[in-house]
């Protein structure tokens, strides 16, 4: 979905063709002229500039992407704890995810720009969705709620087994945990599959350079109910990880709070960091998700009363940052694991330490043992 971000946003491939003689140029600005005015379509030649940026920015995510994924796969193969395990294998699948959900979407719409776009030649034209628009649509949809979904199984197992160990040592295991993840894909493909049922239905958004749920023109109630599901199935997943990380985070810190000195007995620290981790996770997601999550929602419900009227051109507005806004998610994913891993928590602790001058003071429980370097632990991340 990265390539989606990076349009220019009075770019199209829909650009119908006219043909080449005065009153055939005449004519193109017209309708040109005349679809603007109506704030269905802004029609303008793609540039060499923008298809850089699509083929720069996919580079990017892709090898953001695999460098997460091999320190995850890594400490994956190399980690004997149970608990951190079946973390590593959701950080992993959620990597893998994002990797794909990146490159088929962005693949699709580059293909899409650079081929000039689908010939659709008229307003009635561009409102129907053809299959490339239906996949694209699709795949929106399905690598958008996969990333949600597993942020939030992530940080409820997280939760549990920070506040609950025994019970969540008896309670995940690597076959449960595969089987949530098949739960988890499974779900979002089902949601995603609703148009082919005549649950909703996908289309070009403006300016026609990607395919989403119909939400600005001729929404029907199951285009309500269908961005209704979407939306609410996005915003409940941040809203649990949101719950399950605060509840975790504040267990850590009370548990490090109560610490006496020269006591041994502390949270652990690869619960510290794996909670770090989920904290960066949940909030990229916060950031990159809730805007596309609440405008389709409020556009669809002012397009379906009918109220939307002339703030039509402004929700089309709202519509692309949101889509670019999720884009980014892919990107800054993979950072967190790449960032946030306990031997870089332990420089910035350090360096924190060292010029807050901290020694002493209540910073003082926060021992350096609590993120210990790589070279004292067989398993990192």
């Amino acid at each position: 979905m990265l390539a989606l971000s990076h349009y220019n946003s009075s770019a199209s491939p829909l650009l119908p063709r006219f043909s080449n003689d005065s009153e055939g140029k005449v004519e193109a600005r017209v309708a040109v002229e005349g679809l603007s005015q109506q704030g269905n379509l802004t029609f303008v030649q793609p540039t060499t500039s923008g298809i850089i940026v699509v083929i720069l920015s996919m580079t990017l995510g892709i090898i953001s992407n695999i460098v997460a994924l091999f320190i995850l796969a890594n400490a994956y193969s190399l980690q004997r704890r149970r608990t951190k395990a079946t973390f590593l294998l959701f950080a992993s699948s959620l990597v893998v995810i994002d990797f794909i959900g990146h490159v088929i979407p962005g693949a699709l719409v580059l293909r899409l720009y650079l081929s000039g776009g689908v010939g659709h030649t008229s307003r009635e034209d561009f409102n129907d969705s053809d299959g490339m628009c239906q996949f694209l649509g699709g795949s929106m949809v399905f690598f958008g709620l996969c990333p949600l979904f597993m942020g939030c199984a992530m940080a409820a197992e997280r939760c549990l087994g920070v506040t609950k160990p025994l019970l969540h040592s008896s309670l995940v295991t690597k076959t449960r945990t595969k089987i949530c993840l098949s739960v988890i894909l499974l779900a979002a493909l089902c949601v995603a599959m609703l148009p082919c049922f005549q649950l909703g239905s996908y289309t070009y958004q403006d300016p026609g350079t990607w395919c989403f749920i119909k939400v600005l023109s001729d929404t029907r109630e199951v285009d309500l109910a269908f961005m209704a599901l979407f939306s609410g199935l996005g915003l409940t997943s941040l809203a649990v990880a949101l719950v399950c990380n605060t509840i975790s985070g504040l267990t850590l810190v009370l548990a490090r709070l109560r610490r006496q000195p020269g006591s041994h007995h502390s949270a652990k620290s690869h619960d510290i960091e794996m909670v770090v981790q989920l904290v960066g996770i949940m909030v990229t997601s916060c950031i990159c998700w809730s805007p596309l999550l609440i405008f389709g929602l409020m556009s669809v419900i002012r397009s379906y009363t009918g109220s939307i009227g002339e703030d039509l051109s402004s929700y089309k507005t709202l519509m692309v940052m949101g889509v670019r806004l999720a884009t980014w998610n892919q990107i800054l994913d993979p950072w967190v694991y790449i960032l946030l891993r306990r031997t870089v928590l332990r420089k910035i602790y350090l360096i924190a330490k060292c010029q807050a001058g901290l020694r002493g003071n209540i910073l003082g429980r926060w021992e350096p043992t609590s993120f210990p370097s790589s070279e004292k632990k067989v398993n990192q991340v």
